[in-house]
């Protein structure tokens, strides 16, 4: 039998996965899910890393796996003699990487770790016998509120579900969980769509429903091009066998699934803050609606949740009430009602660092939404909050913010620019909003930046306004994440206040 005649046989846990050598590339949480997942299966695994925490350098001889650390922007003399039959690469490993190059010039088998997950989601089943369903879920923004959102919607709808994927929870460890899912929610990155668009057929994931929130330019030095990401994202449709979710506003999305290839009888269901159409859900004097899955669509409709209500959890800003719509018809796709979507969203709450009021004090309410990574989350938080004193800037990754300063930007009452290399921004508001005052912050050590931002910001408000934290980039060139960008933000107020405090101890304590 042929490499690949054996491959293709490999679409469960209880197939022949004996002495395949596998070479995984990078030791993330990711990489170490894979390897653990094949030395299980009796695979011999060999990881290449360009470096690896030391528990999971541990634990790799543990459980039968071998790890070859050094550098990888050639390809290994340690990867050449393996041999591998197939290689599991972790999702930051673009396509111009040399090992990636290397392996698709070979001839070798390139998977992602979802496609693994997939080909072994059968390892723990549901009492009828069949493995859980999955939802899969990307888009530019917006991808991990809904995940969490469809997830909590569905476990109130009675269903065992789990959120997982690129949320943070690799696929792998949910689908070899003892306890079992009846559904399968999966947060999937452009980059991990870009490995599923290689799978043969055989490796292909046929989801229960699908939805891309989005699109907008963002890791276009990893693709390579907007178009190469954009049909990275268009591939969460790809064999979707209920439900093909999209936005009615983005008309990007709307054309993916007019061009994908779906499992017939697959529905379209639209979303957006209009009035919806018969097979959509929308809102309509207030109310959060449902058009789409009840057998009198055409002329009724059935009400999820309002608007005011959402206003009360902290879920009422524009982009996060789409994001609750499309949650909404992913759960009523596999058959939650809609008291239970109700009542699970009067409890939901954000995560940290997505327009998060971190305090009100003063007459200035501070806003940390530092997950707004591209400018189209930015631009959803200016839309917000129009007329704030906007924090922007970092690392860029090859995006143009210049449309960004030019429509949203634009209505900000001032910016103050962080960032290693802000000459870029700058220039933005020069040509696109000469208006707006920019006020650059260049200080060196990252322990100071927040607290420069905060001193800046606070002068310029100086009575009654908003602070957002929206950076349009992503952090690394001054922070170890988005998250210690945020963290240091509020930090910053905090100080920030604890010293009015000092200085006036007769005054009210702010409302943190």
């Amino acid at each position: 039998m042929s490499t690949d005649e054996r491959l293709a046989t490999l679409t469960s846990w209880n197939s022949d996965w004996s002495g395949l050598r596998v070479a995984v590339l990078g030791l993330s949480m990711t990489g170490f899910s894979a390897a653990d997942t094949l030395t299980e299966l009796g695979a011999d695994v060999l990881v290449l890393s360009e470096s690896a925490e030391e528990e999971y350098a541990q634990l790799l001889p543990v459980i039968g796996a071998r790890l070859e650390l050094g550098a990888l922007d050639r390809v290994p003399d340690a990867l050449r003699e393996f041999a591998p039959e197939v290689v599991v690469a972790s999702p930051g490993f673009a396509p111009s990487h040399a090992v990636i190059r290397w392996a698709q010039d070979a001839g070798i088998a390139l998977w992602g770790d979802v496609e693994l997950a997939w080909r072994v989601r059968d390892k723990v089943t549901r009492a009828d016998g069949s493995p859980a369903d999955w939802v899969l879920i990307t888009g530019t923004n917006g991808k991990t509120t809904t995940t969490q959102l469809t997830a909590s919607l569905l476990v109130e709808g009675g269903l065992r579900a789990a959120p997982c994927g690129n949320i943070g929870v690799p696929v792998l460890d949910a689908v070899r969980d003892p306890a079992g899912f009846d559904v399968l929610v999966v947060e999937l990155s452009s980059h991990q769509l870009w490995y599923l668009g290689l799978s043969e057929t055989e490796g292909e994931l046929y989801p229960h429903a699908s939805v891309c929130l989005n699109l907008a330019d963002d890791h276009l030095v990893w693709h390579g091009s907007a178009q190469a990401y954009r049909d990275a994202k268009a591939l969460v449709y790809r064999n979707t066998r209920v439900a093909c979710v999209y936005n009615k506003a983005d008309e990007a999305t709307r054309l993916m699934v007019e061009e994908a290839e779906v499992v017939e009888g697959a529905r379209a269901i639209g979303f957006d803050l209009g009035i919806p159409g018969p097979s959509d859900v929308g809102v309509v004097e207030g109310l959060l609606v449902d058009r789409a899955f009840l057998a009198d669509r055409a002329s009724s409709a059935l009400e999820l949740t309002t608007l005011a209500d959402l206003r009360d959890a902290g879920l009422a800003a524009p982009h996060i009430v789409q994001n609750v719509l499309a949650a909404s018809a992913l759960a009523r796709s596999l058959g939650v009602e809609p008291e239970a979507i109700h009542s699970a969203l009067q409890r939901f709450r954000l995560d940290e660092h997505r327009i998060q009021i971190i305090a009100r004090h003063d007459g200035i309410t501070w806003i940390d939404d530092s997950k707004a990574t591209n400018p189209h989350a930015a631009a959803s938080s200016l839309r917000a909050y129009p007329g704030a004193v906007w924090v922007v800037g970092g690392d860029l990754k090859g995006v143009d913010i210049g449309e960004l300063v030019a429509t949203a930007g634009i209505t900000a009452r001032a910016a103050v620019v962080i960032g290693v290399e802000r000459t870029a921004v700058v220039a933005a508001f020069e040509r696109h909003a000469p208006g707006v005052p920019v006020f650059e912050v260049d200080a060196g050590e990252t322990g100071q930046v927040m607290s420069r931002v905060v001193e800046i910001a606070a002068g310029i408000v100086d009575g009654e306004g908003t602070v957002l934290l929206a950076p349009a980039a992503a952090s690394f060139d001054q922070f170890s994440s988005y998250a210690d960008r945020g963290h240091r933000f509020a930090e910053a107020v905090r100080d920030w206040i604890d010293r009015g405090s000092a200085d006036d101890a007769g005054r009210t304590p702010p409302a943190l």
